[in-house]
């Protein structure tokens, strides 16, 4: 918890409460609403935690379920800490989601170190680049001192071999003076199985499996609590942190029936913020609902929702280059898909999908729909580390193959992310790893995912163990540049300039020119009446039936007035 306030706990369960102030044990009172208060007031650097009593014994003590830091792991005691920080970016004004290059990072792994500070250095490298804000991957506590982070139990604090919560700050602080945002990564769908002390205290969950975890109650009994609890988070992350954007994890796996979204809540809270603020905060859903009412304003009857991510682009694009179709992507694989998916940004509008073995989605308005409000990417954290061995396309594809994919993403209108390492072809792999600190937890994930991969058909004997070092150690960026990563690194810093000097973030998508070949001449070409790009998307020569003057190519195309010839993945970028 935060200083200067008495200590208080919400918690329905327990028949009596006790708070632990180091050695020392002092009792609590149930106040209305299930929450105990103590008349001890929190002080900075104060060490807490609370013993239960469920009628016949005392149990604990156990970590404050919204703890804002744990220096001693998910474990330990609670440490007080004080909102207040010696900010030095004062004038950072912030920036909508609109025109925005993200750049997605893990902490843990973007650098040798492995910390805030770590990504502190990069901030250089990457306003170079190109990016105006830095997404994390989630930085809140988990157990151990390796894991992607969507095994977090604290939702308030901040892993404290990253930095803890000083070191959030001071990167927060520094992106900002470098003129870049930060957006986090949150988890509100599930709690991590190490160290989730909460169901001790009141029913934060409510049965039933997400697949990670149990289901967070934000629509059972209790529930208002809950949905309290999250708020606060979010409402700290913005106002205290002065986080820019958050970013909700698989949105789709929200157990959200009220009236009122807890999405469309959360909005409340960042709307507000900006209002209190005069800095522009904004929510990103991760969704596989394919459901236009996230990203619609609330005056429309949406839930208002500045953007979400969006996977159809990234597999109607990855199969093309890669050819791969199974698992979720054996819906993809055509011209046809990528063209619509360009297009209209879902690929799924209440069309049938033979993964799901249903109709799925709904169709955006084209015409009242920005496309900023859709982020798109050549990969993600997930589309690499839930591969059997975390091989990245860089490591599969020719360069040329990577920075066509690269020219596609980043001259469409939508907003593009880049996932740390793509922009030089890293050759690292980006594994699942964990390191849980009960080994029964670290074994049985190792299992689950050896049997998972084998289902798809994969060598199970081929799954890295995600509790090994080894698995985490090899998954970490190697910032030393072979003169081809060089190429490709300095591709995507011209696509990146080009994107802005040529105006490629367009938000009326019923501008967009979307053209292809056929699947025995396949050739994408995007863009407007003034300027094009146009891709080959195989093997083989193509003629391409737009031209005008080339303005950038990472081959030797050649350009004429009304035509274009592209060697195999050749891509050029065109003034018409």
């Amino acid at each position: 918890m935060s200083a200067y306030e008495p200590f208080a706990v919400w918690a329905p369960y327990p028949q009596d409460v006790r708070l632990r102030l180091g050695d020392d044990t002092l009792p609590m009172r149930r106040i209305s609403a299930d929450w105990w208060v103590a008349d001890q007031i929190a002080e900075p650097g104060m060490r807490y935690g609370f013993e239960l009593h469920d009628g016949n014994n005392w149990a604990g003590p156990f970590p404050d379920p919204r703890t804002t830091s744990q220096p001693d792991g998910i474990h330990g005691l609670s440490e007080v800490t004080d909102p207040a920080y010696d900010w030095t970016s004062d004038n950072w004004t912030g920036r909508d989601l609109a025109g925005q290059v993200i750049y997605e990072l893990h902490v843990g792994t973007f650098t040798p170190e492995g910390t805030f500070e770590g990504v502190i250095e990069k901030l250089g490298y990457l306003r170079d680049l190109g990016v105006t804000a830095i997404e994390l991957m989630p930085v809140q506590p988990f157990g151990g001192d390796r894991n992607w982070g969507y095994d977090g139990v604290d939702w308030m604090a901040v892993h404290h071999t990253y930095g803890g919560p000083d070191g959030l700050k001071k990167l927060v602080d520094a992106a900002h003076n470098a003129g870049i945002g930060v957006i986090l990564d949150v988890v509100y769908n599930h709690f991590g199985p190490d160290g989730n002390y909460n169901g001790m205290y009141g029913p934060y969950t409510s049965g039933g499996t997400t697949g990670w975890g149990e289901v967070v109650n934000i629509s059972g009994p209790h529930s208002d609590e809950v949905r309290a609890f999250i708020l606060d988070t979010v409402r700290q992350w913005f106002v205290e942190y002065r986080i820019d954007g958050l970013r909700l994890d698989a949105v789709h796996a929200l157990d959200d029936v009220g009236a009122y979204s807890i999405m469309e809540q959360i909005q409340a809270v960042a709307d507000d913020a900006t209002v209190r603020t005069g800095v522009p905060r904004y929510v990103i859903a991760e969704s596989d609902l394919n459901d236009p009412r996230l990203v619609t304003s609330r005056e429309a009857g949406g839930y208002g929702l500045a953007g979400q991510w969006l996977d159809d682009i990234h597999h109607a694009l990855h199969t093309m280059v890669s050819g791969e179709t199974h698992a979720y992507y054996e819906d993809y694989g055509s011209l046809d898909a990528l063209d619509k998916t360009l297009r209209e940004a879902y690929f799924f509008t209440g069309t049938y999908s033979s993964f799901r073995g249903r109709h799925h989605g709904r169709p955006i308005n084209r015409a009242t729909m920005p496309a900023h409000r859709f982020v798109t990417y050549t990969t993600t954290h997930d589309q690499v580390g839930n591969r059997a061995t975390g091989d990245r396309p860089s490591m599969n594809l020719t360069p040329a193959q990577q920075v066509l994919k690269a020219a596609v993403i980043l001259s469409s209108p939508y907003t593009p992310m880049v996932f740390m390492g793509e922009e030089y072809g890293a050759q690292t792999p980006f594994a699942f790893f964990c390191s849980h600190t009960d080994e029964k937890l670290n074994q049985l994930t190792t299992e689950g995912r050896k049997r998972e991969f084998a289902r798809a058909g994969w060598n199970h004997d081929e799954v890295p163990d995600p509790a090994s070092p080894t698995t985490y150690e090899s998954s970490k960026l190697d910032w030393n540049f072979s003169d081809e990563q060089e190429t490709i690194v300095d591709a995507y810093r011209t696509l990146l300039r080009l994107r802005t000097e040529l105006g490629l973030a367009r938000a009326d998508l019923t501008q967009l020119i979307v053209e292809t070949g056929t699947e025995d001449d396949r050739w994408l070409a995007m863009g407007y009446d003034d300027v094009m790009l146009v891709a080959n998307l195989s093997s083989a020569p193509v003629a391409v039936p737009f031209g005008g003057e080339l303005v950038y190519s990472f081959g030797s195309p050649t350009v004429g007035l009304d035509a274009t010839e592209l060697e195999a993945w050749e891509f050029a970028l065109i003034r018409r």
